[in-house]
């Protein structure tokens, strides 16, 4: 193959990674992998099975030993995505008995909450949704 040809098969690869698709960093080492082959083929390697040969080598040394460090590094301090809203808090507005429901503005729309601990709420009290179903919040214990 030509070098220019690795070279816009790892721009290809690694603009794909960086701008359109979250591969984990795959795609990343792949690209860098065929731009380092381009510059060798560049350089004199000619042979199309060693310039795959290459590719292939660099691709797997790459993914196996710096991708999992290099995500980690610069993906790790994200928050993890959350499903619901259990572990969120909310201001009660009026004071609800222990086993009542009540309704509440949560999120711009009206929630039906549910106290399953064994006191009252009172009015104004901040408490954590332990769980929801629907639009039912399941409250109870205060933070």
């Amino acid at each position: 193959m030509e070098w220019w040809y690795w070279i816009i098969l790892g721009s290809v690869l690694f603009g794909a990674e960086i701008f359109a698709i979250e591969a984990q960093f795959y795609l990343v080492f792949l690209g860098l992998s065929a731009a380092v082959v381009g510059v060798l083929t560049y350089f004199g390697l000619e042979s199309a099975w060693v310039q795959w040969t290459t590719f292939s080598v660099l691709a797997l040394i790459s993914l196996f030993t710096v991708r999992k460090f290099l995500h980690t590094k610069i993906h790790g301090n994200q928050p993890e995505y959350r499903v619901g809203v259990a572990g969120e808090f909310l201001t009660i507005e009026s004071p609800i008995e222990a086993g009542q429901t009540s309704r509440v503005s949560f999120r711009g729309t009206d929630w039906t909450v549910v106290n399953q601990g064994a006191a009252e709420i009172g009015s104004g009290s901040r408490v954590e949704i332990e769980r929801s179903e629907g639009l039912t919040l399941y409250v109870g214990t205060k933070a």
